[in-house]
């Protein structure tokens, strides 16, 4: 695989030649079939006169006629053609243009269908949703899967408006991330994104949601039987709202609701322009898992309105986006909180660094190279706690969130609706520290060092570990006494908060060397901290990995039975992999 194009290696679109300035949707929702059926009209600038031919992303589209519509109401019809695909990345549509295109306006009309095999889509059966009685659709285009549902610029260089008419099932409620014109009882609704957003940011949620009012211009969604639960986890909504604001400046987007979706959705969160989706995994019953909503609110600056120009700089999205979640946690909470928060973040880099990674580590440079690979091959946290990370020290460096977070709204400011790259910020740091008796800090920063270097980051700030040092010591004891001396040990039994115990849970794993783990040792793990009960989906994980780790092969039913309960690609991909590793060592064991 080499560069699709200059601007976006991931992608066929030539931004610099020609760009998308708004999208018409027009989709049935057929759910026997599942397929989308319907249509695009895509109201492009043409940079670039006598340009020869439009090129799109697909994957598994089929195209069923191609046309221009002049300003008359009359259509043109033109050739097209599709390219052989590239493997994890698609093909190419071509869209021959008349000879002397000039500059300007254009719009295209295309018809098509999806195929059943659409990877931006999940159809579900009614056996597969909560109520086990109507199907559901979602949608998941980030990185690169919006080109299997509408042939488009499927790159994030490329931010355009749309307008979406949907038609379904009426008995099931239709949702976009956009703000609703109109729904009519036939099953017809009509949706508005007047903010430019990259394809990656479009999204649709058809089933059985109902929604209960939690802010003044927020709602969350969710199959009847948990909106009452999700509406008490996530009534702290409008506060987080208000302290983003705060922060980085005013809200653009008008709404911001939730979707609780079906366990089958793959990530923690998804930042969808005015409806964020949220795994049911963050539904641990006391609030300790909703600084995954702090982080998606937290996109909508960050990630939405400026927006990595491709996904070799995707930490400007994701590491400028936990920078701000850990602020909002420290408005909240405390600094004390925060910083544990960005501690906690290191454990889990750690982890992945050592083990996601091991056999390709330049895929943990921060500014990462995709010639050669998919976004999705190069997906981590490695931008979310690496880029975050640097950040922290830049703003230490600087003097503190007094100097720097009127520089980060001076910076989300200035590139509001657009797409950058790391020299972008660079650029702007410069420009407005360098007048500043801050000028001399800059030279500190070794920026080839932060941004290319593999492995963990170069330089660790200084971070208040009063809470975090309850957590190293209790991995320490239980990685180091044995299970008797343990239970006599008082230490183990004062109490700590839901986030230490995750906290200590990731060290442990991180040991190297664990004495006794083994099941009594985990019966007292469990008894201690009252495990077996917990309904919070990040301590169980962390559970069901040392219990693997302990080879207690009585409970893989338990294990398996957590990980086909989610598919959440940060619990799911750890617990198999462990599993693999654990099979290997077995497997030496006996060869020895």
């Amino acid at each position: 695989m080499v560069r699709l194009s200059k601007v976006d290696p991931s992608s066929y679109a030539e931004p610099e030649r020609i760009a998308t300035k708004h999208s018409a949707l027009k989709w049935t929702v057929d759910f026997s079939n599942t397929k989308l059926l319907g249509s695009v009209t895509h109201h492009f600038t043409v940079l670039e006169a006598n340009l020869p031919a439009i090129l799109l992303d697909v994957r598994d589209i089929n195209v069923k006629s191609a046309s221009i519509l002049c300003s008359g109401g009359s259509a043109i019809p033109i050739n097209y053609f599709v390219s052989d695909p590239v493997e994890d990345i698609g093909a190419k549509l071509i869209l021959e243009l008349p000879e002397s295109t000039a500059k300007g306006d254009l719009l295209v009309h295309l018809d098509y269908e999806t195929s059943n095999r659409a990877s931006g889509l999940q159809w579900l059966t009614p056996e597969q949703t909560l109520g086990k009685q109507h199907p559901y659709l979602f949608s998941q285009f980030q990185p690169i899967r919006a080109r299997s549902v509408l042939p488009c610029q499927d790159t994030p260089a490329v931010k355009f408006t749309y307008e979406a008419t949907v038609e379904h099932p009426k008995e099931l409620t239709a949702l976009m991330s956009a703000l609703v014109v109109e729904r009519k009882e036939t099953g017809v609704t009509t949706f508005k994104q007047e903010v430019p957003i990259p394809s990656s940011l479009l999204a649709i949620a058809v089933g059985d949601l109902v929604s209960r009012t939690i802010g003044s211009i927020s709602k969350v969604w969710s199959e009847p039987l948990i909106v009452d639960a999700c509406a008490e986890e996530f009534s702290q909504t409008s506060q987080m709202l208000q302290a983003a604001s705060d922060i980085c400046g005013p809200y653009v987007w008008k709404r911001y609701d939730l979707v609780i979706m079906p366990p089958s959705f793959p990530l923690g969160g998804m930042e969808n322009p005015c409806l964020t989706f949220l795994t049911p995994t963050v539904l641990a019953g006391d609030k300790s898992l909703v600084d995954v909503v702090a982080h998606e609110i937290a996109h909508s600056w960050t990630g939405n309105l400026v927006t990595n120009k491709n996904f070799e700089h995707f930490w400007l999205n994701e590491g400028f986006t936990v920078f701000v979640e850990t602020k909002i946690v420290g408005r909240l909470h405390g600094s004390k909180e925060r910083d544990f928060h960005m501690m906690r973040n290191l454990t889990e880099l750690e982890d992945c660094i050592h083990t996601q990674f091991a056999t390709r580590p330049e895929l943990t440079k921060l500014v990462v190279d995709l010639s050669y690979c998919g976004p999705d091959d190069a997906f981590s946290c490695v931008p979310y706690n690496k880029g975050s990370t640097f950040l922290r020290y830049i703003e230490d460096l600087l003097g503190g969130p007094e100097v720097f977070e009127p520089f980060l709204r001076s910076y989300l400011q200035k590139f509001a609706y657009k797409s950058v790259i790391t020299d972008d910020f660079k650029g702007a740091l410069y420009d407005y520290f360098i007048k500043t008796d801050k000028k001399d800090k800059l030279t500190e920063i070794d920026w080839d060092l932060w941004l290319y270097q593999e492995g963990l980051p170069p330089i660790i700030p200084n971070f208040d570990e009063t809470l975090a040092d309850i957590s190293k010591q209790l991995a320490k004891l239980w990685s180091t006494k044995s299970t008797a001396d343990l239970r006599g040990d008082t230490d183990i039994s004062k109490p700590i908060s839901s986030h230490q115990l995750i906290d200590f849970l990731g060290r442990l794993i991180e040991c190297q060397d664990i004495v006794e783990l083994n099941e009594e040792k985990i019966e007292l793990l469990e008894s201690t901290y009252n495990l077996k009960s917990t309904k919070n989906a990040e301590v169980r994980f962390r559970v069901m990995r040392l219990v693997i780790r302990a080879r207690l092969l009585k409970r893989i039913d338990e294990i398996i039975a957590f990980a086909n309960s989610n598919f959440r690609m940060k619990f799911c991909r750890p617990i198999y992999r462990d599993f693999l590793l654990q099979s290997r060592a077995s497997n030496a064991l006996r060869i020895k």
